[in-house]
Parts: structure tokens; sequence; C-alpha cells
């Protein structure tokens, strides 16, 4: 069943994922954390928007920077922020790392391929279908992994199959540091829906109340057996491609409009006041809440061990029953 969320609690959970990409800042700049850190800081909005419509019996399949959607899933903070730690209390006992959590239970997963959550996102799908449940999937690339292949030839087979899925696109603007303008022709990725026949939607995922809206109505679609949705949420990528990408291919003053008009929390934080459904005292107090709550799970992971090297083929190879 959907879970009625209002916008206080959306804007709590906002500020919670904020607070935990910040927490992973914190182990690059430590030294903690290696390779490649994608966060998704100025998303936020497309994650929380996605609480309260998924159910436990969804499938999710997420890309390279899948912090927050793992959040929106329910998949705990400890264990989220120890895989992303490579410690041995995370989801994969640490052997996954950032980019590929994976949480059974849940029914989460991540590929650090953007274009590739599609196929896995559709197969869920086909399972769902096999199987005569009410389950969707859900598939979420960004802009640029809607010039791939796979997606194409997933929006093709899901609507001639009238499959259970939906695919959500972060449109950040950037692929990397290519202008979204740049590689994608036409009016936008959501017009693509009308070449398949399958509904479609372009909304701003900066909005979470818009975005809360837009996929419930996309689910419902996908759950009713009338087929896939594919729903194009806009948004802004305030901070670089990856933790260390000096990010020069974007002005000052882009930057700085991202961040005056662009920020999700900034933008229902104003709503709350404006709207007097929260008071001054009560976000400050609740922003304080979730800082502490972030400090006390790093603090808990950074104490977590690390994989031990007598286990690390544990886990990795399938053990197959002699007949």
């Amino acid at each position: 069943m959907e879970r009625f969320l209002t916008l206080l609690d959306r804007y709590r959970l906002m500020v919670l994922m904020r607070q935990f990409e910040e927490a992973c800042a914190d182990g690059v700049t430590s030294g903690e954390l290696r390779g490649e850190i994608h966060l998704a800081n100025g998303q936020e909005a497309i994650a929380a928007g996605m609480a309260g419509t998924l159910r436990p019996e969804d499938w999710l399949v997420d890309t390279h920077r899948p912090h927050q959607d793992a959040i929106a899933k329910g998949v705990p903070l400890g264990p989220l922020m120890a895989e992303i730690y490579e410690k041995a209390t995370g989801l994969c006992r640490g052997k996954g790392g950032h980019m590929h959590l994976f949480d059974i239970e849940r029914r989460f997963s991540t590929t650090g391929i953007v274009g590739s959550t599609l196929p896995v996102a559709a197969g869920h799908a086909y399972a769902a279908r096999l199987s005569k449940v009410n389950e969707i999937a859900v598939g979420v690339t960004g802009d640029g992994g809607t010039n791939t292949g796979q997606f194409h030839e997933i929006m093709n087979m899901a609507a001639i199959w009238k499959l259970p899925l939906v695919i959500l696109v972060a449109n950040n603007f950037y692929g990397i540091s290519v202008p979204a303008k740049a590689v994608v022709a036409g009016a936008g990725v959501a017009e693509r829906a009308n070449a398949y026949g399958v509904w479609g939607r372009r909304v701003d995922g900066t909005d979470v109340e818009v975005v809360a809206e837009a996929f419930r109505e996309a689910a419902n679609h996908a759950r009713s057996g009338a087929g896939p949705a594919l729903l194009e949420a806009t948004c802004y990528r305030l901070r670089g491609h990856y933790e260390g990408d000096y990010d020069h291919y974007r002005t000052r003053a882009q930057k700085r409009d991202m961040f005056d008009r662009g920020d999700p929390i900034k933008i229902a934080r104003a709503r709350l006041l404006g709207r007097s459904e929260a008071s001054e005292d009560l976000l400050s107090t609740l922003e304080a809440e979730v800082q502490t709550e972030i400090k006390g799970v790093l603090a808990e992971v950074r104490r977590a061990p690390a994989p031990s090297p007598a286990q690390a083929l544990i886990d990795i190879f399938a053990e197959v029953s002699p007949k």
C-alpha cells in the first residue's frame, strides 16, 4: 500500500539524503573512500518523490549515483554507508562498494553503467508479469543513458509486452561534461514516449511535490497493466560528475543560478515557511536532528572492521550442488 507523506515528511527525507551524501564526501576528503564517488546533491526531490509510492515488493534498479534512491527504497542507512566505506558490515560485506550496492530484501540493486539499469529492470518487470503479481520495476537512468541502444530496445520491448515498468530519467542536463542539449535530439527525453505509444511526461525534478504526483501516476499506470511509463525529471547536479571533478565545463554564473533556483531543499523549505506548515524553529530542530543521526551512523561505520582478506573469495562464485 502507498504511504501518504506530507511535504514536511519529504523535506526531512531530502535533508537526510543531503547529509548522507555529505558524509560520503567527508570520506573522500579523509582518504577513506577510493575511486570515483558520484554524489547526487541537487537530485533529492526525485528520490524523495518516489518514497510513499514505491512498495516493498517493487524492484528498483539504479545507476552509479544511487545513494538517495536507496534511502527512498528503505535500505538501512548503516549497512548502506558501510558498503560505500567498504566495511565488512556493508550490504555486500564491503566487496561491492559505492557503485555495486545490492539489497535483495528491499529489492534494490545498482549498476555502474548508466544505461544498463533498464534491461535489468525490464527483467524484473517481465518476471512480475509472468508471475501475475502486482509489482512494478523502476529503472533509473540519466539523460546520457537515453542515447544508448538499451534504452530504445527496452522501450520497444516493454511497450509490446506491456510490462509493468517505470523508466525514470534524472535529467541533470549533463552527461559527465557534455551538455544534454548538444547530444539529445528532439524536444526532450519524455517526447520519445510518443514513438513507442507509451505514457510519458516531463516534470520539474526540483519540486518534490510535483515529482511525487507524477511518479504516483506513472507507477499506477504501470501497475494497472496498461504498459510502461517514461518519466523525465529535470534537475541540477550541484557537484561535479564525481568527487574530484573540477567542473570547469559549467560557468560560475551557471553554478550560482543552480544553487539559487535549483536546490530542491531550499525550494521545499521556502514553501513550508510560506504556507505556514512549519516554523523556522521546527525546521532548524529537524535539520539538527538529522545531522546528528547521520554523524552517528558515520561514526559507527568508521568503527566497523574492513573485510578480511581470508574472505576475499566468499560470495563471489555461485556454489552449485553436484547432481
